[in-house]
């Protein structure tokens, strides 16, 4: 059974493709109720506290009940806000998340389209979101919406290249497994090349400087700083209410999940590996969607450790650290590539990388703590003399 081949049960190529955006939406949208739902009990998991328990057996209707209260609440605009601009945000942050679930591969020949520029189709999309955070954020009439906004897009924008970089060192290994020497951009075909080792073993760099960049895209912790309720009282989306706020929450998670099959499907082979190309379609759908869990529980458990970030802190990451190692991979990917030096000495090589950002990120938050506890030891004896 291959519910999304082509063409679905033989119907015109629109129809075909409006089907296949309903299945999708309708999934994600199920998936996204039940990922609040299990994002509450797994903090509260690390919190020692029970979560959800009351609606339904052990909470589990709780979702519902939430997505029915928001959809019961009034709708309110402020009097100073943009009345087109702010009613039509909402839509332009969701619709470009929307649009880039529409290029995944879930399974070989499961998704809406197989699209030979599929990496480049995701990124120009989610490009665009950028410009819903800021219609926001300017159409609120609220200067802590505006700041919000503000923040989000320098922090989306600057955290961007890294993340693009990374895969484009992705792309030029998978130039020299077509044996052509010509990268794909082909999502399925990058899955299908992983079906012996994903690229994570090649580039555990690439993966380290995609996933935290992937955090900033996200607004995650300890990236939050858009939406900081204790500077800007919930960021660019602080006067929504009712089924407008819903969205906003909509998309941060269909992004999260978007991020994570997408990430599944370039570093950790996808719907391939390890189980093969030829395994069953059930089985490459549980495929994917475990390596997807994995990094959305991941994602949760950072929010839960890690303590956010400064604006000074999370732009100096970016532009002095990831930025740099992100460059400095693709050329080294290039210099072994050029000369068909041994696959071993990219993975080598971006190990080396890899130990060497963790490193940093350790030295940096264990000098930031000292400094930290220091400041306060003196200022308590200074007032205690």
């Amino acid at each position: 059974m291959m519910l999304f081949a082509d063409p679905l049960f033989g119907l015109p190529a629109w129809l075909d493709a409006v089907i296949r955006i309903v299945i999708v939406v309708l999934a994600m949208t199920v998936i996204v109720v039940y990922s609040t739902y299990g994002e509450r009990k797994l903090v509260a998991r690390f919190q020692q506290r029970l979560g959800p328990m009351r609606t339904g057996p052990w909470g589990l209707w709780q979702g519902f009940a939430d997505a029915l209260k928001l959809v019961g609440k009034e709708d309110i605009r402020p009097k100073n806000a943009d009345r087109w601009v702010f009613e039509l945000a909402p839509y332009a942050t969701f619709i470009p998340v929307l649009l880039t679930l529409m290029v995944l591969p879930f399974a070989e020949n499961w998704g809406v389209r197989n699209l030979a520029l599929g990496v480049f189709f995701v990124f120009a999309v989610l490009g665009l979101n950028i410009v819903g955070i800021l219609m926001a954020g300017l159409g609120s009439g609220n200067k802590y919406a505006l700041l919000g906004g503000i923040r989000a897009a320098a922090q989306m924008i600057s955290y961007e290249i890294p993340l693009v970089v990374s895969l484009l060192c992705v792309v030029m290994i998978t130039g020299a497994d077509t044996g052509n020497g010509v990268g794909t951009l082909n999502l399925n075909t990058i899955a299908a090349l992983q079906e012996d080792r994903p690229y994570i073993v090649l580039q555990p760099l690439a993966f380290l400087i995609f996933f935290t960049a992937m955090l900033s895209e996200l607004h995650r912790a300890p990236f939050d700083i858009p939406v900081a309720e204790s500077e800007i009282v919930g960021g660019y989306f602080v006067e929504y209410s009712g089924i407008r706020w819903s969205m906003f929450q909509l998309t941060e998670y269909a992004s999260m999940w978007g991020f994570a099959v997408f990430g599944s499907v370039v570093f950790l082979g996808g719907w391939a590996w390890p189980f093969g190309v030829d395994s069953h379609w059930a089985v490459q759908l549980a495929t994917t969607f475990t390596k997807a869990l994995a990094i959305v529980v991941v994602i949760i458990w950072i929010r839960t450790t890690v303590p956010r970030l400064r604006i000074d802190q999370l732009m100096n990451f970016s532009w002095k650290v990831l930025l740099e190692l992100s460059f400095l991979q693709l050329v080294v990917n290039g210099i072994i590539l050029y000369y068909e030096w041994p696959q071993e000495l990219l993975a080598l090589t971006s190990a080396l990388g890899a130990a060497f950002l963790i490193f940093l990120i350790i030295r940096h938050a264990s000098a930031r703590s000292t400094k930290g506890l220091l400041g306060t030891y003196r200022t308590l004896g200074a007032s205690s003399s």
